[in-house]
């Protein structure tokens, strides 16, 4: 298959597009490479790809009309797989602008040149943020999403109405993932475990919100991309629109998380203890039965066999950096 990946330089883009190019098929990446977070991990993701003779990439912004047309027009994809976002729940009520020219009017330019290129298959990134702050056990697809905390929220929800328009009015198979605390090497900086590991290894207090009661369905990333990978394989036996959760199902109290971590680096955390942040939730959990019944989709990673591997990706990356930098 060709198969057009934008977010290509993005966390899962990057893994994503590397279990494919490793399984045979055709990637075609796009990424602005914009300055979000660090420029640097993101140009290091992309050396990583470049040697395969099945990867092209291309700095585009899915925000420029234009260009995503032109790109579009000047290829022949079999799938498209949307990932280019902007990411993050605290950032967008700093920089909502941002929110709507990445996350709508980028995603309607990537609906648009689908149905323009009569490109039949989408699969796109959604979000467990879209379920608000609810706290009554595993969050179901037919789980109420119209109480969104945030705006990063509220784009990812506008995003599955949108899809399914196009699903319904243009025959395009369109299958949104809400995607639950994805971690793992090669990672975003502004995650918390992110954070989180550089601030011990320094010595330095880490930032836990709501005094600690916090809970997450962490989830690794490949079993992410292993999950994606298993849809494409099971995409023609599908709905023509669907929602899947793609989480672990196995919650972790935000403090036990910081124990995981600290057995993988190794040294104690120095705990700050803040109140609430607006636009955060409390508890997150996947209901996985639909994506295990329907694709098979089975997370084999546990919390700390993820972080031991975050851990020494950690510590190996950022070495290799600093042999980098001095030099």
């Amino acid at each position: 298959m060709k198969i057009l990946i934008t977010g290509a330089a993005g966390f899962i883009g990057f893994h994503l597009s590397k279990l494919l190019l490793d399984k045979g098929d055709e990637i075609f990446g796009v990424d602005s490479v914009n300055g979000y977070y660090s420029t640097q991990i993101k140009q290091d993701r992309l050396e990583i790809l470049k040697p395969y003779q099945n990867f092209s990439f291309a700095g585009v912004n899915i925000c420029n009309r234009t260009d995503v047309e032109a790109l579009f027009a000047s290829n022949s994809f079999d799938l498209v797989i949307h990932l280019a976002a902007q990411p993050g729940v605290r950032y967008s009520l700093d920089a909502p602008h941002k929110y709507a020219e990445s996350n709508l009017i980028g995603f309607m330019n990537i609906l648009e040149a689908t149905r323009q290129q009569q490109i039949k298959k989408l699969i796109f990134a959604s979000s467990s943020s879209v379920y608000g702050n609810r706290t009554d056990g595993a969050f179901s697809e037919s789980c109420n999403t119209d109480h969104p905390e945030s705006l990063y929220a509220a784009t990812k929800k506008a995003n599955e109405v949108m899809a399914y328009s196009y699903a319904q009015q243009f025959g395009i198979q369109t299958i949104g993932l809400r995607f639950f605390s994805v971690y793992g090497p090669w990672g975003r900086p502004d995650m918390a475990y992110f954070n989180f590991t550089k601030k011990i290894l320094k010595g330095e207090p880490i930032p836990v919100f709501n005094q600690g009661e916090m809970v997450r369905d962490f989830t690794y990333v490949d079993d992410i991309t292993a999950g994606v990978n298993q849809l494409i394989e099971n995409i023609d036996h599908l709905d023509n629109y669907k929602i899947y959760n793609l989480g672990n199902h196995q919650p972790v109290k935000i403090m036990d998380f910081i124990k995981s971590l600290e057995t993988a680096i190794g040294r104690k955390a120095k705990i700050d203890y803040l109140p609430m942040q607006a636009g955060d939730v409390v508890f997150t959990c996947a209901d996985i039965s639909a994506a295990q019944k329907d694709f098979g989709y089975s997370p084999r990673i546990g919390i700390q066999e993820g972080l031991n591997q975050f851990s020494r990706w950690y510590k190996h990356y950022f070495l290799e950096y600093n042999v980098k930098s001095s030099n």
